[in-house]
């Protein structure tokens, strides 16, 4: 572990950027200016959010300074992820076999498709009639 005063992480997903600054100290989260659990108010979303740490087994040894912005969510709860697994890269090289292989280290490409013109939405095209 590198002596710095924190470590820092960028991550991204769909609309969604999350700033995250990893300190020495005793496993909380804030993300916003607010714990996790009342950020997120969706079940599953914070195991998903800390995904990382349960998979390094670094839970409880660092406190998550968070700011997220843009999007809704899903995306924030996966940028989230993305940005505490490349602050925690930092922290220790080590930790890449087994982040790469949970698949938080791919910053997910996947967001919404533009709309086509013709079209009612990207791909849904209005009813044909014959007469």
């Amino acid at each position: 572990m590198k002596n710095a005063a924190y470590f820092q992480g960028t991550g991204r997903r769909k609309t969604s950027i999350a700033r995250v600054r990893l300190v020495a100290g005793e496993g909380t989260v804030v993300v916003n200016g607010k714990q996790l659990d009342d950020y997120f108010g969706r079940a599953g979303a914070v195991e998903r959010a800390t995904a990382p740490f349960t998979v390094t087994n670094t839970g409880k040894r660092f406190n998550a300074m968070i700011k997220v912005e843009g999007g809704g969510v899903s995306g924030q709860v996966g940028a989230i992820a993305h940005g505490i697994a490349r602050a925690l890269l930092q922290v220790d090289k080590d930790h890449t076999k087994t982040l790469r292989a949970a698949g938080l280290l791919t910053r997910d490409p996947r967001a919404k498709e533009r709309k086509k013109p013709g079209l009612k939405r990207a791909r849904k095209a209005p009813q044909f009639t014959k007469r």
